[in-house]
């Protein structure tokens, strides 16, 4: 069935058609190409016409990570549109985020006018000579699944739905759409477009069931079965089929470095994030969503071990080198691909004997593990400057259920007790900094019920737009409580020189060049600035209280705060 909307030029076809295909949010950090679009939205309001709520967002990188935000909590992807060339290049770095993160969006750019004449829309600023490039996508064309310029108003609703189709296909990432602002402008008679898209994403997939029987049979035979993850927890939904595996087989979970919710931590089979020493004796391994599930420089699986990958590309395909064994690949819907093994060993059968003996072995060392981690916070409770075990511990005991912990280099996750699915999310594998902020508050639009905590280091939230993700917090009514770990270093450098060159003169002379901040920046001022909460936090024994106090700012005045913790 067709809709016909009324309306004038491609730009408003444009808001019609997003609003049509559920999209919620435009993030906007607008230039000189935007004109078309603002119009369209002013004639919209006025006429009460339907369009994506739009929100300005004052730095690049917030606006793509609130989008990465908001779908990491629904699912749905949104919309970003940032200026031209510029814009595009502030945003690589998020787009980078996205992409290795699997997180679809619609990241679009207006695009430098391309005619000199009197067409409306043309040139008319100075800067429109010097801002084209002769090739805008190929800045981001490695980190996004597909690219287009819209070239003609006609083709605007088979260009859209393909953006949309392309970026939610397994494996999901961002696709760029560039609009140039001529295109925008162009006066039309009226859109008829279909009720629903013309082109639809790829649906849930599951390998064979000959594959399928092959890991079952190799994972009930196994005597040592272990299960390594990453971001098997991106799907809310794959935890719970991922649990009643891992008791079917009494099979260890480990998480290379978390960037979800996968697995409950207070469970048995939780063994932490070192699975280096326990991977020469595991005869079966399950790599689930883990694009480095250990270090190849120190550990490798042993000589006859099967190695099963599961994920929508176990072989992570868009990295250039990745030479991790996998014996056998079940590409797929991972949450399926769990169900169904799940079934299968049930139907092969399992040796019950072996598989408690396992179970209460794990149980044993998961124990004495979660007792040594609350031993290092408790032992580092009056450090001064703060550790980060105690400050995490104490953050770990003021959680509730209904609170989102965002986590980009601010805390020591392993001290963080996470349980429920979706609950927390960890740092991109990309490893690009400034993504925190953004997507902290894109999880709080998407959820405005919920606490949303942002831990981050001192070199992510200036990397983050610490200021911009401020504005927008006040503006939008987005009260989320960022934590800024002050260490004045930058960590990551330091720890990678000290590795690299463990007796070199930067580790016999302390001395780091390029690797240090300022401890003494108040960060706290800049959110008091934006009408939110701010304290700096120096003493260890005063943590607990400056969590109730930031707490209580976000949950029941509904304001933002910040609190600057002096760590080590």
């Amino acid at each position: 069935m067709y809709n016909h909307a009324p309306v004038e030029s491609v730009a408003e076809a444009y808001l019609e058609l997003l609003a049509s295909r559920g999209i919620d949010y435009f993030f906007g950090n607008g230039g000189t190409d935007f004109a078309p679009v603002i119009e369209a939205y002013a004639k919209r309001q006025v006429q009460e016409l339907p369009a994506p709520h739009p929100i300005p967002v004052p730095h690049e990188v917030t606006a793509v990570s609130m989008a990465h935000g908001y779908t990491m909590i629904t699912g749905r992807p949104q919309v970003v549109m940032v200026h031209t060339v510029p814009g595009t290049a502030n945003a690589i770095g998020g787009i980078v985020n996205a992409a290795r993160s699997n997180v679809p969006m619609l990241f679009s750019a207006g695009r430098t006018p391309i005619t000199e004449g009197d067409a409306r829309g043309s040139r008319d600023g100075s800067i429109h000579w010097a801002q084209e490039s002769f090739d805008q996508a190929a800045m981001v064309r490695e980190w996004v699944k597909w690219d287009y310029e819209l070239r003609h108003g006609a083709d605007l609703e088979g260009v859209v739905d393909r953006a949309f189709a392309i970026a939610e296909s397994p494996p999901a990432g961002p696709v760029y759409l560039t609009l140039p602002r001529e295109v925008l402008a162009e006066d039309i008679d009226g859109l008829s477009y279909r009720d629903a898209s013309r082109q639809q994403k790829a649906g849930d997939r599951l390998p064979t069931p000959e594959a399928i029987g092959q890991a079952a049979r190799a994972l009930a035979g196994a005597r040592h079965p272990i299960l390594v993850t990453r971001g098997g927890g991106k799907d809310p939904r794959a935890v719970a089929p991922l649990v009643e595996l891992a008791e079917l087989l009494g099979m260890a979970v480990f998480e290379s470095g978390a960037l979800y919710a996968n697995f409950p931590r207070n469970h048995a089979l939780y063994a932490g994030s070192d699975v280096g020493p326990t991977l020469a004796d595991a005869d079966a391994v399950v790599v689930l969503e883990a694009d480095v599930p250990w270090t190849p420089k120190r550990h490798q699986p042993a000589e006859g071990c099967q190695v099963i990958g599961i994920g929508d590309d176990p072989l992570f395909s868009s990295y250039p080198v990745r030479g991790f064994q996998v014996d056998l690949n079940l590409a797929g819907t991972p949450r399926l691909v769990l169900q169904a093994l799940v079934n299968a060993v049930s139907e092969i059968g399992v040796d019950v004997a072996a598989v408690k003996n396992r179970t209460d072995e794990w149980q044993r060392r998961n124990d004495e593990m979660r007792a040594g981690w609350l031993r290092q916070a408790q032992s580092a409770s009056d450090q001064t400057p703060i550790s980060k075990s105690w400050f995490t511990r104490c953050l770990s005991d003021a959680l509730d259920d209904d609170t989102i912990v965002l986590n980009e280099l601010g805390i020591d996750a392993v001290q963080i007790d996470v349980r429920k699915p979706g609950s927390f999310f960890g740092v991109p594998v990309s490893g690009g900094l400034g993504w925190g902020i953004g997507a902290a508050l894109g999880a709080k639009l998407a959820d405005r019920d919920r606490t949303v905590i942002c831990c981050v280091g001192d070199g992510s939230y200036i990397f983050g737009s610490g200021t911009a993700g401020h504005i927008v917090s006040d503006a939008q009514g987005l009260p989320i409580l960022t934590i800024v770990w002050n260490n004045g270093i930058w960590n990551a450098v330091q720890s990678a020189t000290r590795g690299t060159y463990a007796d070199g003169y930067a580790v016999q002379t302390n001395n780091f060049a390029v690797t240090t901040l300022s401890q003494s920046f108040q960060y706290e001022l800049i959110c008091q600035a934006a009408g939110g909460y701010g304290e700096r936090v120096e003493d260890p024994a005063d943590v607990p209280a400056a969590l109730e106090r930031a707490l209580h700012a976000v949950r029941h005045e509904k304001r933002q705060a910040l609190l600057n913790v002096i760590g080590q």
